[in-house]
């Protein structure tokens, strides 16, 4: 793993991930983004679901992907993730490679937030969890 990243999960495409062009549908991109946090938060110690029983919410407030290169059925490929975090908000940085030529297929910038008993807090465990996890 590159010295950029504090994570990495490797996934395979699945042939009705793709569209009737034959590449991975533009919304699938943001399930595995989405997977891959949730397994770094749990490599962290911190559960997403655990969270939401405790009633904190995080959530995501943006997201800006930059599609480079598509994957396509039985393409394997890396999640990677870099994580900041900047005042009430954590960064996710996440960029996807095709394996095993490490072509860049998607740059993603995910801003996400954190609800504590429905107001805009800083859960400080995730916060701690994060930094720890960007070290």
């Amino acid at each position: 793993m590159a010295n950029t990243y504090d994570y990495e999960l490797e996934f395979k495409v699945r042939d009705y991930e793709c569209d009737l062009q034959g590449i991975v549908n533009n919304s699938v991109y943001q399930n595995y983004l989405e997977h891959t946090r949730h397994e770094f938060l749990d490599s962290l110690g911190v559960n997403f679901k655990d969270l939401y029983d405790r009633n904190i919410v995080a959530v995501v407030a943006r997201i800006d992907l930059s599609y480079k290169t598509p994957l396509k059925s039985n393409d394997r490929f890396v999640v990677r993730t870099r994580v900041e975090h900047k005042g009430i908000k954590y960064m996710f940085y996440q960029d996807i490679y095709r394996l095993p030529d490490e072509k860049l297929c998607l740059k993603g910038i995910v801003t996400t937030t954190t609800l504590i008993e429905g107001k805009l807090a800083v859960c400080n465990e995730l916060a701690e969890a994060l930094t720890k996890g960007g070290q």
